[in-house]
């Protein structure tokens, strides 16, 4: 009897505290709390595991962001929020040498040193060995990997071994904020200026411009516009160049959430040079949609592989414990009309396909413009349009 009556009281126990918990969550779901509101109070009172709350926000943040189903949106945690800043302005703090891995997995080749950056003023060359960084062996690692052991905020320091002619050397990098080359140039044989647009960031139409008329003034007579690899960046610095390049009429076309449409126009001077763009796979956002623009109006031929098909585009929003959202907001079309999301993408006028080890070294600039054949592909087509 007395066991009976102890479970009866048991039973009531529960019943009373389901109850009391299930009149607490109609409340707070009354009083216009969330469910992500609710599940992070119940975390916090009843999970028996230590939880780390900034962190599960972080994850909980990025899940719903990637729930969209929109590849091009996404969540930014805090503490990469001021880097992600930071390379929209074509700036980073960083030592200044631009590394790619070895095949023997020794180590890192160390590709080029940014002028007056601290690796140039410690004597680091191209063409060093990296093998340690901050006491760490680098053999086997990524380029990833390297680079977050050499990162860190600007003022700190980081240990560095090379090797140069199979002797180590030592070195203490001051990590530092360095500018970025948004636009790279060189005439090749025959007048022709390439001109790699690394981004179309902070000043990246300036950069290109001005690149544009250096190789003229050097003798250019035809272009190859490179934006291989370009992840795309501000509609009005692609715009800008569109505008030097391109005679009057209308270069770009979008519509917001809101419904509210948008036009920019070129005006009537141009560049009447004959003029290749170079794209490939990973020309996004802004790059694929400057090369399509060319190839609408017919003024350049487009080389290279088709690209991905981007048509929405994103504004960064800051968050209120210093993460960010970047979010699509909108949709664009090119001065035709079309969404180059709902097309698929640039099918270019002169396909050139690459195999993979190739695509690697373009990726990483370990090519010269003679060795690589999306180059001489967009060379030849020029070549024979002149012809």
């Amino acid at each position: 009897m007395f066991q009976w009556k102890n479970f009866v009281l048991r039973t009531l126990s529960y019943v009373l505290v389901a109850a009391v918990s299930a009149f607490a969550a109609i409340m707070l779901w009354g009083g216009g709390f969330s469910k992500l509101a609710i599940l992070e109070k119940l975390i916090e009172k009843r999970f028996i595991g230590q939880a780390d709350m900034n962190e599960a926000r972080d994850a909980a943040a990025s899940a719903m962001v990637e729930a969209l189903g929109d590849k091009w949106s996404y969540y930014i945690p805090a503490e990469e929020y001021s880097a992600a800043q930071e390379r929209k302005n074509n700036t980073y703090v960083g030592v200044g040498i631009s590394i790619s891995q070895r095949e023997d997995g020794t180590g890192m080749d160390i590709k080029s040193v940014e002028p007056g950056s601290s690796a140039e003023e410690q004597g680091i060359r191209p063409g060093d060995i990296l093998i340690e960084a901050d006491g760490q062996s680098v053999a086997g690692m990524t380029n990833s990997q390297v680079s977050q052991i050499i990162s860190g905020e600007k003022g700190t320091t980081v240990e560095v071994g090379v090797l140069r002619d199979g002797e180590k050397l030592t070195f203490t990098l001051e990590r530092q904020s360095l500018r970025l080359e948004a636009a790279k140039g060189q005439l090749l044989e025959g007048g022709i200026g390439l001109v790699r647009i690394e981004n179309f960031y902070a000043n990246s139409a300036a950069e290109t411009i001005a690149m544009i008329k250096d190789l003229q003034a050097q003798g250019a007579q035809k272009l190859i516009l490179d934006v291989r690899n370009n992840p795309g960046g501000y509609i009005l610095q692609m715009t800008e160049v569109l505008d030097c390049l391109l005679p009057e009429g209308i270069i770009y076309q979008e519509e917001d959430y809101t419904g509210r449409s948008d036009q920019i126009k070129s005006d009537a001077s141009c560049l009447e040079l004959p003029i290749a763009v170079l794209v490939n796979k990973r020309s996004y956002s802004a790059a694929e949609f400057f090369a399509a623009v060319l190839q609408e109006y017919d003024w350049a031929t487009i080389v290279g592989q088709h690209t991905t098909g981007k048509g929405y585009y994103q504004n960064t929003i800051a968050l209120p414990d210093g993460s960010a959202v970047n979010l699509s907001i909108g949709k664009y079309c090119t001065p035709n009309g079309v969404n180059l999301m709902e097309v698929g993408g640039i099918t270019p006028d002169v396909e050139s396909l690459v195999d993979d080890e190739t695509d690697a070294y373009i990726y990483y600039d370990l090519i010269s413009a003679e060795d690589d054949p999306q180059i001489q592909a967009a060379v030849q087509s020029l070549n024979k349009t002149a012809d």
